[in-house]
């Protein structure tokens, strides 16, 4: 199995939704098993800048974390399919051992 993780901001905007929304519908479509969206306290990505999305009067974009598991081939799949779309945000993945 492998587990994929996508980090993106949470204001990032595709076709009239969030692109969290994008995305989750996305990999529903292509019937992967399971996925979470997290939603980041703190954070900073290549520009070193920490983001703290909850202080007062922050204007910081909020980080947020996709994670979704399935089979190699499935999550290789839907990842190819979704570059086509969307190019943006740093994604991972891992390989992963499921206890049932």
């Amino acid at each position: 199995m492998l587990k994929a993780e996508i980090f993106i901001d949470a204001d990032d905007l595709i076709g009239g939704q969030t692109l969290q929304e994008f995305i989750l519908h996305f990999i529903a479509k292509h019937k992967i098993i399971g996925a979470t969206v997290f939603r980041g306290r703190l954070g900073f990505g290549k520009n070193q800048l920490v983001q703290r999305p909850n202080d007062l009067f922050s204007f910081d974009e909020t980080p947020v974390l996709i994670t979704f598991i399935d089979e190699t081939e499935k999550i290789n799949t839907v990842l190819t399919e979704l570059r086509k779309v969307w190019k943006g945000g740093f994604i991972i993945t891992q390989q992963v051992e499921a206890w049932n």
